[in-house]
């Protein structure tokens, strides 16, 4: 299991106050490519930001400038949905997105968001149940835009999208939750732990442990507190047979946890894997 690309990942995410959110994005592809130079993909961002920054003037009212990113980025670019493969990982590498164009609302906000900077837009991202979005508060009013195709959003229609998701967890009735409550400015660190669940998703379905346990020790840097990250990691290295490193994981949930429901689980997952240990 490499170092090297763990410290890095680890320096970048460190604090809060210098958090530097694309080029994290960026360095999460190095677990599965690792050959991957994270300044040329920065690189290949600047060179679409100073193309963008020549149809820009400082004079420009922020409405002016979001057109003009709409129109490069979802026209003149052609960034969009991959349709034909929704759950492909490289949907979520920003690399591979500025290759192909393809991407899932999450890595092409992420994309759009860093050239919205470089010509003076101070775009947000926003983790709305299900399905990421993008903020800009302009003198008219708050802006939410759709990352899959610049569609600006009405209240109504965001309510309607919400309304499953309320429906599910049961936060209707008195315990409705209002619409405003999802849609606040996630910060850096919230976005990149959303980022990596979605790749741990697919790994996790596509049981692809070794791609897994590279996510996984990224949520652990990322979110040290979060105990059921470092069960998850427990979990995936078992399954590569690091046997002495998953028990000490496993442990180290059930030490910090008291009511999960999943407690009696781990607990017999750990003797099954102390008897292996023991046989080897």
């Amino acid at each position: 299991m490499p170092t090297q690309q763990l410290d890095y990942f680890a320096s970048l995410v460190s604090e809060d106050d210098h958090f530097p959110l694309t080029e994290a994005a960026i360095a999460v592809a190095q677990h599965a490519y690792p050959d991957l130079v994270v300044q040329h993909v920065f690189d290949e961002l600047d060179l679409l930001g100073d193309k963008l920054k020549q149809r820009v003037t400082h004079e420009m009212a922020g409405i002016q400038k979001l057109q003009i990113l709409k129109n490069f980025f979802f026209k003149e670019l052609g960034f969009g949905p991959n349709r034909n493969d929704y759950y492909d990982p490289n949907n979520s590498y920003l690399h591979s997105v500025l290759e192909t164009r393809r991407g899932i609302p999450i890595s092409l906000a992420l994309i759009f968001m860093e050239l919205g900077q470089q010509i003076g837009l101070n775009i947000k991202g926003v983790s709305f149940p299900n399905h990421f979005m993008v903020r800009l508060s302009l003198p008219q009013g708050e802006v939410i835009l759709d990352p899959l195709t610049g569609t600006s959003l009405s209240k109504e229609e965001l309510q309607q999208m919400l309304d499953p998701y309320l429906d599910a967890q049961g936060y209707r009735g008195e315990y409705q939750l209002p619409l405003s409550a999802f849609l606040r400015s996630s910060s850096s660190r919230e976005i990149l732990s959303r980022f990596l669940r979605n790749l741990k998703a697919i790994y996790t379905q596509q049981e692809r442990w070794e791609r897994l346990l590279g996510v996984q020790q990224r949520l652990v840097i990322l979110l040290p507190e979060a105990l059921e990250e470092i069960r998850d990691r427990g979990i995936a290295l078992a399954q590569l047979d690091y046997i002495r490193p998953a028990i000490e994981d496993m442990q180290t949930y059930l030490d910090g946890t008291e009511n999960a429901s999943d407690l009696d689980e781990i607990r017999a997952q750990i003797i099954e894997l102390e008897e292996q240990y023991r046989l080897h």
